[in-house]
């Protein structure tokens, strides 16, 4: 033999190679046939001969398999045999029985088999332990023993560039030493497996045996032989099909899709390296029979390219099979391959294309808060959420939006996320899968919102569906703030059912029923209100417009926003009123509301309080403003330095405010988040604001003396409230209510059926039932509509006064004439029936068409217009230039109605497109944003979607949700909540000095210009000195402006439209019609005196009872010949009231809607009268003058 030295360059290998071939040609065929291709050196001993032991290694796998196959059958033989013999010696037994000696055989066969199986089966279980995934032992060796796997493949992929054959040395070989240490772990963990396996059999035809049996054995083998055989190492492939189950014991894999994928992928990739190592043996060694002289050399992963292009089925022929044993294996191969390639390829390429494209984990990012945004993601409502969130507005806004929904976006919301990339992220996924609540980081996460698909067919069922994500939120992360929209009123009480709900940590549900019908109830008060508030709210840039039109000075109005800031130190101990003028007047900002938290109350909101509060250090105060830079003004002014500035631009941080604050710097208290996206401090102590108990206010002690044992209102004092009513009491047929002469009511047309969904009338009532009205100011309510719809509803509606039911359809004239539609305050058009609709421009179509059936509607006047001259006048509204028509004392008379078209109506609309149909003489273009359309801003339309600003406005700013709420509802507080989620009415309560203190509360009202105390600012005076004389006078505060939508040409116009403007400048001109909107105080002596209707105040509501603080009529100088006017009419009203001979409203609760004898013509006469003088919603009660603060 021909020694061969070895190799020192990296083309040893190769040169090896090529010796081996050159040997064996040149030698002679004896020896050609003893097959010398070893290579062997000197340092490494091997056979002298040359000759190939692949059988030796070949060998050791084929009789440990078959061996130990052997003596598991053999094992299982002789125990069959065993239990047929015990069996048999059984029933021999049984025939000569020997009881005591049966039981004594009986008893130690027991003990035996008790000992055997307890020993046994503690090992078993043992291993069965050591083995499980189950156990963090069992995890980590079935982990371990993969990864050794792999490590063992990759030892083969190093030893496949080698010959088949070769001798080598274990003490040098260090590849050979590691793999020697993985066989052996291998073999102890066989040996784990085959004691925990029940069926050794099974047990011993599993693919991992076999791998086993191929593999260990022939590397002890190596050793013995100084030799090493690639042999059948490349089983160790096979291994990688338990892939997928060990990325599950990692927690890893969790979808089923991906669990899918993966296996997928290990059983291709496993089979396609299987195949490979075969095909490598086999032309790398050659055929037996041929003696291996058809071998020829191929790297293993040039047989792994050929295994592809076969089963691709593509066949390049560049390299191919030339053994025997190669082509047949190739044969069959192509047969299972080719199906498997076909099969498996276009699932993987499936699974992966179906990969959810959002299904991603997100990356919190440092000093960057982010919030959860889930429910219905749709392009319009996650557009209306971004425009309002991201309002450049809001100043800077650092926080990221995360949307997480169950659906992927399509294209239009796509691009939408692409254009925000920098701050919107979406996700693929469920809130109501935990897994998908760790994606987001929820935990981590700001507060998380839900919004709500206001157009579902079924809002319980949405409703209940977004209580279902609240409850898998918390149960998650109970502390994760939660703000979420609600459909219905009454499913707000489920929210209280969860525990970690918790409305003071700042959990908060937006109700939009309540809110929308809260926000309707007020137009019925102060029309045009509902707009006022909805743009306050929402964050609107200003669009500034040359021309002199209503449009101009409504958009400046609309550019105002309400913010919070805290107040500074400056203006400790000045009174509400003294804060609000300074900070109206020099810092250009409107006050209207502030937050305190005593020691004996918890934390409310106060809006106007009065003159009564004093401010302590850390007040908040709520404002109206432009932007949230010009707020800071309230924190940095400060007298010493900004008391000479006339700029409020030029008031900044001054010296001594930072020294204030770092005195106070101690004293901080955790951060409280403001609307803009900031965060401020406040003080640790909570805010003690000085407010005297309402009874003991100066004129409190002529208070109304109220009998503890009636119950007039609620158990909370804040509505009024009467024993309930059966429906068959408050029902009028038409000719019922055309006697009944209604006038100043409220009516509401509603559609809906038997089948409607409940839109939660009592939301609609309670503010026009808040306890801060007195009795005989109360708007009757007269609902039009199904009754079998009414009679749903009524369950909530039966505890309150002056409401009844006429059946029938808002469409019939006939119904609308029975309720005297023409001298209503309002009428208000609702409908249950809107989103039953697929087509959305049809969801509106039954409001649109009762708007305008009542705006054609035409009114004979001629009785009322001779009655009125026979006395001597002519209605006011005939002849504005004659100042004996003007209204006196600030009241408004609304002009006899003799069209439809002027009868005051609030639109309730679900699609917002719809608004261009309610107006026929407007130029609203289709296209045109809701807050920007004529119906709009003259508050006669309303949308639910202006309610989605409250969203971010909540997120940012809490409180601002507490002053809507307490403006538009009436009073609701959390507690009134759970009592009516306990027993969904109001309860009665006794007057106590407790609950009568809660009707001292400011409410809305309209303030005529046209006469009374400010006739003198009404014609070209400035809205600032307005503003300042009534605050002042009458501790009212005035922030806006319902004006004539042609006011601004000059000249006299038939148009009766108003729109709203919303906090005026100071130098703005007010003129003459302009009605202002105001926050009035309570009188408490207005209600003092119960008298009739036929001789007081029901027909004029506002009208000063004797005991009221009057104006002196000093003050009104040149009025003495209008008020002998409205004297003279009033006692022409008088007179026709006692011709009838019937009180139609006392203050007494019980009589709501007497019937009157009258013919129709007489009360249609009588009526006529009457609304040539009544008072409607746009009226400032009684009047009454404050004290000067001292």
């Amino acid at each position: 033999m021909l020694p061969i030295e070895e190799a020192e360059d990296d083309d040893g290998d190769e040169k090896l190679l090529s010796t081996i071939m050159t040997f064996q040609l040149a030698a002679p065929s004896s020896v050609r046939n003893m097959d010398v291709i070893i290579p062997y050196t000197n340092d490494v001993p091997c056979d002298p001969r040359g000759q190939r032991m692949w059988w030796a290694f070949l060998a050791s796998s084929m009789v440990t398999f078959f061996g130990g196959l052997f003596i598991i059958l053999l094992w299982r033989t002789l125990k069959y045999l065993w239990t047929v013999c015990c069996h048999c010696k059984g029933k021999k037994k049984v025939k000569r029985p020997n009881t005591l000696q049966a039981d004594w055989l009986r008893d130690r066969e027991a003990e035996a088999v008790v000992s055997e199986v307890g020993w046994m089966t503690s090992v078993k279980d043992w291993a069965g332990v050591m083995i499980s995934a189950q156990t963090l032992t069992g995890r980590v060796l079935v982990v371990l023993v993969f990864a050794l796997s792999i490590g063992a493949l990759v030892i083969y992929f190093t030893d496949s560039s080698k010959p088949i054959e070769s001798c080598q040395h274990f003490d040098k070989d260090y590849w050979l030493q590691i793999d020697m240490a993985f066989n052996v772990f291998f073999l102890l963990y066989f040996g784990l497996r085959f004691i925990a396996a029940n069926d050794k059999l099974w047990f011993w035809l599993e693919v991992n045996s076999v791998v086993d049996f191929f593999t260990v054995p022939p590397v002890f083998v190596s050793v013995y032989l100084n030799r090493s055989w690639l042999g059948l190492r490349f089983l160790r492939a096979l291994r990688l099909i338990q892939f997928s189950e060990i990325l599950q014991f990692l927690n890893i894999l969790k979808t089923s899709n991906s669990i899918k994928l993966v296996n997928l992928c290990s059983i291709f990739i496993s089979t396609w390296l299987t195949a490979a190592g075969f095909i490598h043996l086999v032309e790398n060694s050659g055929d037996p029979w041929e003696n291996f002289q058809n071998s020829q050399p191929l790297s293993y992963w040039e047989c792994v390219y050929l295994l592809m292009v076969t089963m691709s089925t593509v066949g390049y022929g560049d390299v191919c099979a030339k053994t025997t044993l190669g082509r047949l294996f190739m044969v069959f191969f192509i047969l299972g391959g080719l199906a498997m390639f076909a099969s498996y390829v276009p699932e993987i390429i499936e699974l992966i294309g179906n990969r959810k494209k959002y299904g991603g984990s997100y990356s919190a990012v440092n000093g960057r808060k982010h919030i959860v945004v889930c429910g219905h993601i749709t392009l319009e409502s996650v557009s209306n959420f971004l425009k309002d969130f991201l309002h450049k507005d809001r100043d800077d806004v650092n926080v990221e939006i995360v949307f997480l929904h169950n659906i992927s976006p399509n294209l239009e919301l796509e691009a939408l996320f692409k254009r925000h990339f920098t701050q919107v992220e979406f996700y693929q996924g469920s809130v109501l899968n935990p897994h998908d609540l760790a994606r987001v980081k929820i935990e981590s996460a700001d507060a998380c919102l839900i919004l709500a698909n206001k157009y579902c067919a079924d809002p319980d069922a949405e409703d209940a569906s977004n209580i279902m994500r609240v409850i898998s939120i918390k149960n998650y992360h109970p502390k994760i703030r939660i703000i979420t929209q609600m459909l219905q009123y009454h499913n707000k009480a489920h929210l209280l059912n969860i525990p970690s709900w918790n409305w003071k940590e700042g959990d908060d549900a937006i109700c939009l029923a309540e809110l929308k019908l809260g926000f309707i109830a007020q137009s019925c008060l102060a029309q045009g209100l509902s707009t006022m508030l909805a743009n306050l709210f929402s964050m609107r840039s200003y669009i500034k417009i040359e021309e002199d039109t209503w449009q101009k000075y409504y958009l400046e109005g609309v550019a105002n926003e309400m913010y919070t800031e805290y107040l500074s130190s400056a203006f400790v101990g000045l009174s509400f009123p003294t804060i609000c003028e300074l900070c109206y007047v020099k810092l250009k900002l409107l006050l209207i509301a502030i937050e305190y938290k005593s020691d004996q109350r918890e934390c409310s909101t106060l809006i106007n309080p009065g003159n009564h509060v004093k401010m302590q250090e850390g007040t908040l105060g709520f404002f109206i403003a432009s932007d949230a830079k010009e707020v800071k003004r309230a924190l940095f002014y400060c007298k010493a330095c900004h008391d000479d500035i006339t700029d409020p631009k030029r008031i900044k941080k001054c010296g001594c405010k930072r020294i204030v604050e770092e005195e106070q710097q101690s004293a901080l208290s955790p951060k409280k988040k403001q609307r803009n996206g900031g965060m401020r401090t406040s003080p640790t102590c909570s805010p003690k604001i000085i407010r005297h108990d309402p009874l003991l206010v100066p004129g409190h002690d002529q208070m109304e003396t109220m009998d503890e044992n009636i119950k007039k209102y609620d158990s909370t004092g804040m509505f009024h409230w009467c024993p309930s009513k059966d429906i068959e009491k408050v029902m009028l047929t038409r000719s019922e209510a055309a006697m009944t002469v209604l006038s100043g009511h409220v009516v509401v047309c509603i559609f809906g059926d038997v089948k409607s969904a409940l839109i939660g009338l009592r939301n609609l009532v309670m503010p026009l039932r808040a306890s801060n009205f007195h009795y005989h100011e109360l708007k009757p309510i007269v609902f039009v509509g199904s009754l079998e719809y009414l009679k749903r509803e009524w369950e909530t509606l039966h505890n309150f006064p002056k409401v009844s039911i006429l059946p029938g359809t808002p469409l019939s004239r006939a119904d609308l004439r029975a309720v005297n539609i023409n001298l209503c305050d309002m009428c208000v058009i609702l409908s249950a029936n809107q989103n039953n609709i697929d087509d959305a421009s049809l969801q509106d179509k039954e409001c649109i068409l009762a708007s305008l059936n009542i705006k054609s509607m035409q009114f004979d006047d001629s009785i009322g217009l001779l009655q009125a001259n026979s006395q001597g006048f002519t209605p006011p509204g005939m002849d504005r230039s004659s100042p004996e028509n003007s209204p006196v004392h600030g009241l408004v008379r609304q002009v006899s109605i003799t069209t439809g078209a002027n009868i005051p109506i609030i639109t309730e609309l679900v699609n917002d497109s719809n608004v261009q149909f309610l107006d026929q003489d407007d130029d609203d273009d289709p296209d045109t944003e809701l807050y920007l359309t004529q119906p709009f801003a003259c508050g006669t339309a309303f949308a639910v979607s202006v309610l989605d600003s409250l969203m971010s406005a909540t997120y940012f700013n809490d409180n601002i949700l507490t002053l809507i709420r307490t403006l538009v509802t009436g009073g609701a507080t959390p507690e009134l909540e759970g009592l009516l989620a306990e027993e969904n009415a109001l309860r009665g309560g006794y007057s106590t000095p407790q609950t009568l203190a809660n009707r001292d509360r400011c409410r809305v009202a309209q303030l005529a210009l046209y006469d009374g105390p400010f006739a003198d600012l009404g014609d070209g005076g400035c809205y600032g000195d307005l503003f300042c004389k009534a605050l002042k006078t009458y501790n009212m505060l005035c922030f806006g402006i319902y004006r004539l939508r042609d006011a601004h040409l000059g000249a006299p116009s038939q148009c009766t439209k108003r729109y709203v403007i919303t906090n005026p400048p100071y130098n703005f001109e007010l003129v003459p019609t302009d009605l202002i909107f105001c926050l009035m105080q309570f009188d408490h002596n207005a209600g003092q005196t119960r008298t009739n209707l036929s001789s007081h105040s029901t027909f004029c509501p506002s009208k000063k009872s004797p005991s009221a603080h009057s104006i002196p009529s000093s003050a009104r100088p040149g009025r003495s010949r209008s008020r002998d006017l409205r004297d003279k009419q009033k006692r022409t009203v008088n007179d026709v009231n006692h011709s009838a001979d019937k009180n139609w409203y006392t203050d007494e609760p019980e009589n709501c809607f007497p019937r009157n004898t009258q013919s129709k013509h007489t009360s249609t006469h009588t009526a006529n009268q009457i609304n040539q003088f009544k008072s409607t919603s746009n009226i400032i009660q009684p009047i009454r003058e404050v004290e000067e603060e001292p």
